[in-house]
């Protein structure tokens, strides 16, 4: 029997360059340690999970593009809960894990977050006042349901907010690390460190995602950052297969957390020196 990967509907033309590619490196990984996979756009699996509970395990590693369907998106986790589909990560932790506000509660298990001012429909007096709020002259407003940027404006004090989120968003003072170190994601796999990866945005852009020119290099993390990613683990207690936890600089130089990945990011296997390995044999335990 063979591991099933959710992916999007073939048809849907977003991210349709890229999630292949990704999918056939995990595929790969497999393979090496002998285990079968196949894929199957999540969005067949939205009203029952009793096709998928056959499988021997479910990733939702490739399930991109749930945040532009978010109330099919949670309807699924709920039905794969219901029918015992077994799936890793689980799909309650899919289910939280696609509203950013999760970052609030792991603030309030003492992970540092960046300051945070969340918006129930983000307007111009919301802007306006988190800059004074936090006392800067760039600020980032972001959807609490988004994935790849989607809808992640930056802005400079004085400018007018348009295109806004228009549902839940967060505030946030925009990190200028960002530009000159990067964003570092760490990898886990059964709560083991896998590998770390810097991601840094091209000049004049702020978005670190491959599709908007990021570049990507595999670094040994700081003890500082490896410490953050183990704090948030541990404020986590479901069941995870794998962890991405996405972190920055802060002002003060501080590691910060800025998303905790759990349902469906790149993994980075090929910036992994043991080319998904630990990856598989992770997989490969469970089963």
């Amino acid at each position: 029997m063979s591991v099933v990967i959710l992916t999007p509907d073939p048809a849907d033309p977003s991210y349709a360059g890229q999630w292949p590619d990704v999918l056939a490196r995990h595929q790969a990984a497999l393979a090496g340690a002998g285990v079968e996979s196949r894929s199957e756009p999540w969005t067949d699996h939205v009203d029952s999970g009793a096709a998928l509970a056959a499988a021997p395990l479910v990733l939702p590693l490739v399930a991109w593009g749930y945040h532009r369907d978010h109330a099919r998106w949670t309807a699924a986790c709920a039905a794969w809960a219901r029918d015992g589909v077994r799936m890793l990560n689980p799909p309650g932790v899919l289910g939280w894990n696609s509203d950013k506000s999760y970052l609030g509660r792991l603030a309030d298990r003492g992970v540092p977050i960046p300051p945070t001012v969340w918006a129930e429909a983000p307007a111009q007096a919301d802007v306006d006042a988190a800059f004074d709020r936090f006392g800067v002259d760039t600020i980032v407003v972001k959807p609490r349901v988004s994935g790849g940027a989607w809808k992640t404006l930056r802005l400079s004090r004085g400018e007018t907010l348009t295109d806004a989120p228009d549902g839940p968003a967060l505030i946030q003072p925009y990190l200028p690390s960002i530009e000159t170190e990067g964003e570092t994601s760490l990898l886990f796999f059964d709560r083991r460190f896998s590998h770390a990866v810097r991601k840094t945005p091209v000049p004049g852009e702020f978005r670190i995602q491959v599709q908007f020119g990021g570049r990507y290099q595999s670094v040994e993390p700081p003890p500082e950052a490896l410490a953050l990613a183990e704090t948030v683990l541990a404020g986590i207690d479901e069941d995870l297969l794998y962890a991405r936890i996405d972190m920055a600089r802060g002002p003060d130089g501080d590691w910060v957390l800025m998303e905790a990945e759990l349902i469906e990011p790149d993994l980075y296997l090929a910036q992994a020196p043991d080319g998904g390995a630990a990856f598989a044999r992770a997989v490969k335990g469970r089963l």
